[in-house]
């Protein structure tokens, strides 16, 4: 069932999309070349603890998980397209990286994600990169009172497929407010004019994935969280909540 919020809820909302910004832009100033994954995820607890706000990464365990997820942030590196543990690797020079971090504050959550590169950029990663980046600014931009949500997996996909990329089968967003994953579901493909209207109140993670390699193939890694590319090609993840208004999207996590 999909809740609709009230005008109220959603700057409540926002403010726990606004810790998110926080601990994101806090992780990216202190990415750099030697920091390892750990030390990233200590920054946003911190971000968390200054804020009052609580993580609903950290101890989630859904279906398919073997064990909790231990830490506040997803750090998803090169290969690695969504859901990577933080660990004492350190980067490197030129490495990719997707982090995803939510916030719990007051009972309302926001959800978001960013790609960068550490040290010297490979010209091939920025465009990756920059096209989640467009690809999520098409979905937001279609998230509009009297679409459909196929008209936000249709501009995602169209972004996605023309640069040539791929998208992992069966990964999107999702509907976001009391608890992380709420109905809808928010594919990065599909049909326009399909789907579930978009109401006022309507409040969607929206969140890209891409893969260089032009395949949508994946496999789960052995620690039964992180999703890696079949053919070992870089990925990228970009994501916003997003509530649906009358006066058009407005970006809760807007960094």
């Amino acid at each position: 069932m999909v809740e609709l919020k009230t005008d109220t809820s959603i700057d409540a909302m926002h403010a726990a999309g606004q810790v998110v910004a926080r601990a994101l832009t806090a992780v990216r100033k202190a990415a750099d070349v030697g920091v390892s994954l750990l030390e990233l995820d200590e920054v946003a607890r911190e971000v968390l603890r200054e804020a009052g706000a609580s993580s609903p990464f950290l101890g989630y365990r859904p279906s398919f998980a073997p064990t909790p997820f231990p830490a506040v942030i997803c750090t998803s590196v090169n290969d690695a397209i969504v859901h990577g543990i933080p660990t004492r690797y350190r980067l490197r020079d030129g490495d990719l990286v997707s982090v995803d971090c939510g916030a719990d504050l007051d009972g309302w959550v926001g959800d978001s994600a960013i790609s960068f590169t550490v040290g010297r950029p490979r010209p091939a990663d920025q465009r990756l990169i920059d096209t989640a980046e467009r690809a999520l600014a098409a979905g937001i931009e279609a998230a509009v009172v009297g679409n459909r949500i196929g008209d936000i997996a249709h501009a995602i996909g169209r972004v996605c497929r023309t640069a040539g990329y791929g998208i992992p089968a069966g990964f999107g967003g999702h509907g976001i407010g009391r608890h992380m994953h709420e109905d809808p579901g928010v594919p990065n493909e599909g049909r326009p004019g399909r789907g579930l209207p978009l109401r006022h109140g309507m409040a969607l993670a929206i969140e890209p994935m891409l893969i260089a390699g032009g395949k949508d193939g994946y496999h789960e890694a052995l620690d039964g969280w992180t999703l890696r590319t079949n053919d070992g090609s870089r990925a990228a993840h970009a994501e916003h909540t997003v509530a649906i208004t009358e006066a058009g999207p407005r970006i809760l996590t807007q960094r």
